[in-house]
């Protein structure tokens, strides 16, 4: 077995202090979750993170906030965390993840370092009323088309178990594989008892058929990246997944929940036969799809 596994790292660099009323998101402030919420994390912690990133093998550091969009200021913030990461010289792609952004503000991000930008449409145009009132998923669409067009790697996907049927699951797939993401996080559905929507775990069977059904439809260019909730539907299972056409992993914790410890999802990884992919190995993924 040869392929190698693209591992991921996230940074919460600003914490629940969103406006919007997505159902299954702990960082909104309308449901009062008990989530750690703070305006600004220091650039130097941000950089620290970025080297235990880069030291559980991940060749992506995404630098995530909490809210619709991003003003000056907080533009302004990211582009320095951006700068700092870069300047630390670890070979990670910097990611952002900030909500909806213009071209001029994508552009700014650019020249600070960031080379691909998160933006998930999070299921299908039909079931998203269900979830999400504040904003459209048309919306969430055309943030996708500019991040393309800005020429970021886009990195787009959604999440199970939110109460959507089987065509919904279809109809997501189909509209991530009209905007060509170079890398869609699968992420399923935890519970939390602030939340509105009140799903169980998804069963891992389940979760193993998505996943395959995933790759059926977006084809073999894409990472399909195993993302929040993994732990959860898995499980022991993971290698599973993996085998069903998954071949990224987030590293590390999550925006409000623990992830899998670092080095115990290294060693499932390499006692199953699974490199880790390389820096190198990132951006001739990224060139490749580009091309």
């Amino acid at each position: 077995m040869s392929e190698s596994i693209f591992l991921c790292a996230i940074s919460n660099i600003a914490s629940g202090s969103c406006n919007e009323d997505c159902g299954f998101c702990a960082q909104s402030a309308r449901w009062n979750a008990s989530i750690e919420r703070y305006k600004t994390k220091p650039i130097d912690t941000i950089v620290d993170e970025a080297r235990a990133a880069k030291a559980a093998g991940a060749v992506g550091f995404c630098l995530v906030t909490a809210g619709k969009g991003v003003d000056d200021k907080l533009l302004e913030y990211v582009c320095r965390a951006a700068s700092a990461v870069t300047a630390a010289d670890l070979e990670l792609t910097i990611i952002a993840c900030n909500g909806t952004v213009s071209s001029d503000q994508l552009n700014e991000m650019k020249k600070a370092g960031v080379s691909a930008y998160n933006h998930n449409l999070e299921t299908s145009e039909r079931f998203f009323p269900q979830i999400c009132t504040t904003h459209s998923w048309s919306e969430r669409f055309e943030v996708c088309e500019r991040i393309n067009a800005a020429g970021l790697a886009l990195i787009c996907g959604g999440i199970f178990g939110l109460g959507e049927n089987e065509d919904d699951r279809k109809s997501f797939l189909l509209s991530l594989k009209k905007l060509r993401p170079f890398s869609v996080p699968l992420n399923f559905f935890i519970a939390n008892d602030s939340l509105p929507i009140k799903q169980g775990v998804i069963a891992t069977n389940e979760a193993i058929r998505l996943v395959a059904k995933a790759r059926g439809i977006l084809g073999d260019a894409p990472r399909i990246m195993l993302a929040g909730g993994k732990e959860q539907a898995f499980g022991t299972r993971l290698t599973e997944a993996i085998e069903a056409g998954a071949n990224a992993l987030v590293v590390g914790n999550y925006l409000t929940t623990e992830g899998m410890h670092s080095g115990a999802l290294r060693r499932t990884l390499l006692d199953a036969g699974y490199a880790i992919a390389t820096p190198a190995e990132c951006g001739a993924a990224k060139k490749a799809h580009h091309g």
